[in-house]
């Protein structure tokens, strides 16, 4: 009896420990799942975040580097202005004048020698123009002048050069261009910068021979609306047509972008270039010898290639350069 009811006793307690622990199992296992599922609910919240917060980290980062590139940007202009200010103030002004015979190839170089030094090319034509468009006082003696019909004086020509050589654009130096013409207009442009202690510091001079010149200068044709320039022998136009003995049909000579018709200027002819070349040489020698006491003259061989004359170019405007 007493050994039925023991029996008994131990099935029920194992049978409630196994119900137990089978329900502790199951209840392990749905927390896990339910674990599990709050998990992948949470996960992609947290890597959003996660992302969010180095996005965050990242951005910032970008935006400081940005501000101190800025801040060394700014600090770096203020510190070149204030060298360029410092340059302008106090150190003399690099001042050219170009010189060349009509088809030398002071169209071609001056803008490159522009380019390369930072100063203005200063025509005297160009220059004349615009004082009398702005209306200057100057200007307005110019326009009075040449309204009359007579030729614009020395002294009106160094006033407009005074006026344009005042511009920020110059205040590191300038090319002159077809001024001086004389003897005595160097004289003047001599006196006019001594005024503010300056000089001329090189005077280049593109040299080739009149019978190169004659060739370039002759076969040279124009598009009068834009200023393209062409030449029957180094840069025909595409329309071009010759003759039995080679030369260019006139009415064949058009335009390659608009078709339209090319001219030669009234003074692209030989008998017109022999008078310009006369005039050349007689006036601008004396002025050659004029600076070249002073150590600042150079020739440059302009019959060659142009990468040579360049070349030679770049050798007379260094310091020291004959």
């Amino acid at each position: 009896m007493l050994a039925n009811t023991a029996l008994r006793t131990t099935g029920r307690r194992l049978a409630t420990y196994a119900t137990s622990s089978s329900r502790r199992a199951a209840s392990q296992q749905a927390f896990r799942r339910s674990g599990e599922q709050e998990a992948r609910k949470v996960l992609p919240v947290v890597a959003a975040a996660t992302v969010g917060a180095f996005g965050l980290l990242a951005a910032t980062r970008e935006d400081n580097e940005a501000k101190t590139a800025q801040c060394s940007y700014t600090w770096s202009e203020g510190k070149a202005k204030k060298v360029e200010d410092k340059f302008a103030t106090y150190w003399p002004r690099n001042i050219m004048i170009l010189f060349g015979p009509p088809g030398a190839g002071k169209g071609t170089h001056g803008p490159k020698i522009e380019d390369l030094l930072g100063i203005p090319q200063l025509s005297t034509g160009d220059m004349l123009r615009a004082a009398v468009a702005a209306k200057t006082e100057v200007g307005l003696k110019a326009a009075a002048v040449m309204k009359a019909g007579g030729l614009v004086s020395d002294d009106i020509v160094i006033g407009i050069i005074r006026d344009r050589i005042r511009e920020p654009d110059c205040k590191f130096g300038f090319i002159l261009d077809g001024f001086p013409r004389t003897l005595v207009q160097a004289q003047e442009l001599d006196k006019m910068l001594s005024e503010e202690g300056a000089c001329v510091t090189k005077v280049v001079e593109l040299q080739v021979p009149d019978g190169v010149l004659e060739e370039r200068i002759c076969g040279r044709w124009i598009h009068k609306k834009s200023g393209r320039s062409y030449h029957v022998k180094f840069a025909p136009p595409k329309s071009m047509k010759t003759d039995a003995e080679g030369n260019p049909i006139p009415e064949s000579m058009k335009d390659d972008e608009t078709g339209e018709a090319l001219m030669q200027r009234p003074d692209d002819t030989a008998s017109a270039l022999g008078k310009r070349l006369k005039g050349y040489h007689s006036e601008t020698v004396p002025i050659l010898k004029h600076y070249k006491p002073n150590g600042v003259v150079a020739a440059v061989n302009a019959n060659q290639g142009m990468d040579g004359v360049w070349g030679e170019v770049l050798g007379a405007l260094k310091r020291g350069g004959k």
